[in-house]
């Protein structure tokens, strides 16, 4: 949502609400310029849904999560463990840095089940 409200204050157009599509690679196109506060994309995102009258909004993404992606919203992740060198371990890695080797190895130490019905986590976003 942060991503379509950006376009939106950068007047780009966002189409049918009924089919917005976010890229796989697209907020990675945004890191050299200075982001907005997500109350601000996500304001401007809410005026463009009542200008359009749209009562709710339909899309899909293909986003890549991996390090370096710049979280504007979430705070937190409530995931499970994941396998090693799966996409999902990006995401972890994005949101946690470098830390995630330590609560992985720590997981491991003392026998945590992974994947799917696997023991759950809550990791806190590093900050840069």
């Amino acid at each position: 949502l942060y991503w379509l409200g950006l376009r939106q204050l950068r007047g780009n157009k966002l189409g049918n609400p009924e089919a917005v599509v976010i890229g796989q690679w697209e907020p990675y196109q945004e890191m050299s310029t200075t982001l907005p506060a997500a109350s601000d994309a996500l304001g401007a995102l809410v005026q463009w849904l009542d200008a359009e009258r749209a009562e709710h909004l339909r899309g899909s993404t293909q986003l890549m999560i991996v390090p370096g992606y710049p979280f504007q919203v979430c705070e937190g992740l409530v995931t499970n463990f994941h396998q090693p060198e799966s996409t999902l371990l990006l995401l972890v890695a994005a949101f946690i840095g470098d830390d995630w080797q330590r609560v992985y190895d720590y997981a491991l130490a003392h026998e945590f089940r992974f994947l799917s019905y696997g023991d759950a986590s809550l990791l806190w976003r590093k900050r840069a």
